[in-house]
This record gives C-alpha cells, structure tokens and sequence, in this order.
C-alpha cells in the first residue's frame, strides 16, 4: 500500500514523531496505521516527541580517541537533571556516541543523529536517543559533535573536568609528549580560548576589537597615539582570546607558545572546546 502524504499528517498527530520517522514507520507497516503507532512506540519516539519540550539543562560531554591514537570525538548530550546524567546508562550511552563520532569521524550533529548507530546499525542515532528517552524518563538532545584527526607523527588528546560538565580535544605537531598534550588540554579547559593564534581570529572580530578599542579612547588624541592604543589593546585580546598567547595556567609567567618552545617545540594545531549547556539551542 502506497504512503501518502496525509497518512503520514495522521501519523505525525497521533504520535508526535517527526515526519521522516512516521514515514518509515508506515512503509515498515505496509500502510497500517495502527501497526507503524506499535513500530514509534517500540522504538520509544511516540513518548520521546511528548517530552520534546522539556529543558534539557543538565547532561554530559564525553570524548573518545580510538585505539590507534589517529582519531577523536566529543559530543554533547543533554538530559533534564544531574542525576540521570551521572548514571552508568547515561554515560555509556554518551561515550558510544563521542567512540562513534571518533571512529567515523562525523562531526556534524545533524549527520550523526541520521547515520546508523554503531551499537545498533538497525536503527539510527536519533532513533537510539528516543529509546533511551523511553527508558531513561527524561527528554535526551544531542546537542553538538565534533571530530578530529590526526595526520603522520601529530598527536591526539582529551580531557574532561568537573565530571563531564567540560570537554577538550587537542590535536598537536610531531614532538609532543603525553604530559605536553595534557597540560594543553587541561590550560583549554580552564583557560576558554576563543581562537587558536593572532592569525586565525576572523577579520570581522579584530574589526570589532579595534572600533571598540578606539571608542574607549578619550577624545583629543593624536591620531597616531590612538592607533598605539588601540593596538596596545588588540594586543591584550589576543592574550585574553587566543590559545597560544595565553598565560600558561600551571606557570602566568609564561605564555602557552612559550612553554612548548621550551618543551620540546610542539604546535597545537586545532583544538575543540565544548562546555555543558552551550550547545542547547545551537
């Protein structure tokens, strides 16, 4: 029996799922309504679309590096309190997503949530969430996912703090050992860069730093002693805002680019930042 649109208009009315599941749901049934509302209830997406709408505030960032050191993920998966965010269900169900990302290297949540989940390819990642909604009680969102790979002789590396609450991938040049990549990835986590180096900060940012730099700048000044001042505090942006400028939390005396000179001349080459409840919404 063909599916037609308006079936699938029922469907959706009836249970709440999302479109393209209702439609799998009817072709699976053959066109029986009542079966593809027993197939969305099975796979939990009937009551995962009545909890749709509760905040999701609390939950888990988990990462992942793969065996062989040449692959890493992270996602961000949210939950509505603490305390499902610290059960072992929970967080096993976190770091099969973050493993997943790391080992197909999908870092694009949309894609992700529509691939086949790797403990259970039957079924996809968004459908493995809504069972874990049907069981867990509470609304789940995968918020956001990256990867990160690295090439010949470069270096992965991860942190997490306070339980889960922050997340970091740090990948760097050949010549950095693991107490070098776990110093950079607990500065990132403490530390909050924005940016990786005074280079890679968008025009359309220093732009904004400099009008704003310039506007502070009390009237009547030369305007060449404008532009040192301005400068002067794009300079301290780039202590505030990039990685490799920034004080060394473990020694302020120190920038970052400073201490891996002196440790064996690394570079961080890409680094991923994610802390819980940013990514809601996004």
């Amino acid at each position: 029996m063909a599916v037609t649109a308006a079936m699938v208009k029922e469907l959706r009315e009836k249970t709440g799922a999302g479109m393209m599941d209702c439609q799998r749901a009817l072709q699976e049934a053959g066109g029986n309504m009542d079966e593809a509302v027993k197939i969305l209830r099975k796979r939990g997406l009937s009551a995962a679309a009545k909890k749709a709408g509760r905040a999701t505030k609390d939950g888990l960032v988990a990462v992942a590096i793969t065996a062989g050191g040449e692959r890493a993920g992270m996602v961000e998966l949210n939950c509505e309190t603490d305390f499902v965010a610290r059960t072992e269900q929970y967080q096993a169900f976190a770091r099969s997503l973050a493993e997943q990302v790391a080992a197909e290297q999908i870092g694009d949540v949309e894609a992700l949530k529509s691939a086949p989940y790797a403990s259970d390819p039957a079924h996809t990642v968004a459908e493995a969430v809504a069972a874990q909604i049907a069981t867990i009680g509470e609304n789940i969102v995968l918020s956001r996912a990256v990867a990160m790979q690295a090439g010949a002789g470069e270096v992965l590396g991860s942190y997490t703090h306070m339980g889960g609450k922050i997340g970091v991938l740090v990948k760097l040049s050949a010549g950095a050992d693991d107490e070098v990549v776990k110093d950079v990835a607990m500065h990132i986590a403490a530390a909050e860069p924005r940016f990786l180096a005074p280079e890679s900060v968008p025009e359309a940012v220093l732009a904004e730093e400099r009008e704003i730099a310039r506007a502070q700048v009390p009237p009547g000044k030369p305007e060449q002693v404008v532009a040192k001042i301005v400068e002067g505090k794009v300079a301290k942006f780039f202590e505030q805002a990039c990685l490799v400028e920034q004080p060394f939390v473990k020694n302020p005396d120190q920038k970052i680019k400073d201490m891996l000179a002196a440790r064996g001349g690394a570079r961080v080459l890409a680094f991923a930042r994610f802390r819980l409840g940013e990514g809601v919404g996004a």
